[in-house]
């Protein structure tokens, strides 16, 4: 990340999004934990921020680049490495289940990240990739918008169909997708929305993937 990383140094503005957006934030765990693996094992969230997400969906270990928001997520009880997604300080197969949480758009090579995901699954794991789409109202709105804030002028959303297919490419089989978020972002937060099937409304989708087991 060139220049000042805002991650690093305005971690808690970045936390406090949630709180404003209580209602937003419920809707996306919502979708997320409709697509959970059936049973646990050890669960990765890649990208792990400030640990919102890891720590309602009981993620053992977050893998995380930038100090200042790690220490969020362990005040959280989240069990942080130092690593990026495109070369992930794990062992091959070691992970039940692997999670990348809004995370993709702050990912340079998505490819050599997704190609990660699928080697340190165990056969039969899942990668669960929850993602803001480019071709999507609320992306729309970032896209605009992103160059004046502080954390969004780093990020690349990418479209459903380039995630998908870098999915596929890892490796990776789709076994489901739900969306959320469907109406107009501007009420987004006035209510709790439950996900919906498919790919291809909303502006938050969650995709779930399996590794083959052979």
């Amino acid at each position: 990340m060139k220049g000042e990383n805002p991650f690093e140094t305005r971690p808690c503005e970045y936390d406090a999004w949630f709180d404003l957006n209580e209602n937003v934030y419920r809707s996306e765990l919502l979708a997320i934990e409709e697509l959970l693996p059936e049973k646990k094992g050890t669960w990765v969230e890649i990208g792990v921020g400030s640990g919102r997400f890891a720590s309602k969906l009981g993620i053992d270990i977050g893998i995380e680049p930038a100090d200042g928001i790690a220490s969020l997520a362990r005040e959280r009880g989240v069990e942080v490495k130092k690593g990026v997604a495109e070369d992930l300080p794990l062992a091959d197969g070691s992970a039940h289940a692997a999670f990348m949480i809004t995370s993709l758009c702050f990912i340079e090579d998505m490819g050599r990240a997704l190609a990660e995901v699928e080697r340190v699954l165990v056969p039969g794991g899942a990668a669960i990739i929850a993602f803001i789409p480019r071709d999507s109202r609320l992306g729309e709105i970032y896209a605009e918008t992103g160059p004046q804030d502080p954390f969004l002028r780093h990020a690349r959303l990418r479209s459903r169909e380039e995630v998908l297919r870098g999915i596929e490419t890892a490796g990776l089989r789709i076994d489901r997708c739900v969306g959320t978020l469907t109406g107009d972002p501007a009420g987004a937060n006035e209510r709790v929305e439950p996900p919906t099937e498919g790919c291809d409304e909303g502006s938050f989708i969650v995709v779930r993937a399996v590794k083959p087991s052979s």
